[in-house]
């Protein structure tokens, strides 16, 4: 049963990875309770399977000895229309949940108490803005600072400095071109932040002095700078995530 947006007091999400091999395995439920001017919002997020693993093999994964997770607080009302939103537009199976594929389940409960508890068949888009609500979250909390990424092109151009802070607490990202702000569209800025991601990345090349010779290089917000051309590498044949960094930095000259 599919409540009317409108009517939404509360959306629960809760996420399992299904059968991926520990330490990365976990399950995480978010409670978001739609108040006047704030989302109450109550996360719970446990790693799995990992008493099988001795510490060692835990940290060399880059983890700790105490990945789990919890948070209690509000986050800014800014965030209810993209996940009301998302929730309008779902549609949604009857099929068993697979415990093995793992993916998403959603609770929902209106003004008159219906409750109603579903699977999305838009999986990734609601495995995404949960990742983005976390995000959220290790703002408020301090947890995590907003993420900052730069980019420096040295072309037949000339010289262009790029940068943009991530601010998932409040949807909201600060660029700069050269030094000047401006705006930068947020589903524009994810796209691009997606595809930052993707590729693999060779430390063995990298630096962490900003570069100053011709070329393009990016920076993820870990301070090791990346040339595009030699230390960033496709992983997928079929798409060409490099290129695509290049020209969503670019982009913003125009």
């Amino acid at each position: 049963m599919h409540l009317k947006t409108e009517d939404l007091t509360r959306l629960e999400i809760e996420f399992d990875s299904g059968s991926i091999p520990a330490p990365y395995s976990h399950t995480f439920k978010l409670r978001i309770s739609f108040e006047k001017n704030f989302l109450n919002t109550q996360l719970d997020l446990h790693y799995t399977g990992r008493e099988d693993l001795e510490d060692e093999e835990i940290l060399e994964e880059g983890f700790s000895l105490s990945d789990d997770y919890s948070f209690l607080g509000e986050i800014p009302k800014v965030w209810e229309k993209p996940l009301k939103d998302l929730y309008s537009e779902s549609k949604w199976t009857s099929k068993k949940f697979d415990e093995e594929e793992g993916g998403v389940k959603i609770l929902a409960k209106d003004i008159h108490g219906k409750i109603s508890r579903t699977i999305p068949i838009n999986q990734n888009d609601w495995q995404l803005l949960a990742q983005d609500y976390l995000q959220a979250i290790y703002e408020i909390s301090k947890k995590e600072a907003p993420l900052t990424i730069k980019f420096y092109a040295q072309d037949q151009n000339g010289i262009h400095d790029f940068s943009f802070t991530v601010k998932f607490s409040i949807r909201k990202i600060d660029a700069l071109v050269d030094g000047k702000s401006r705006e930068s569209d947020w589903a524009e800025t994810k796209t691009l932040l997606s595809n930052i991601f993707l590729p693999d990345y060779d430390y063995s090349q990298a630096k962490t002095s900003k570069p100053t010779k011709r070329g393009y290089y990016i920076e993820c917000g870990d301070g090791y700078w990346h040339e595009l051309e030699k230390g960033v590498v496709n992983i997928d044949n079929s798409f060409d995530a490099v290129s695509k960094i290049k020209e969503g930095f670019l982009k913003m000259l125009d």
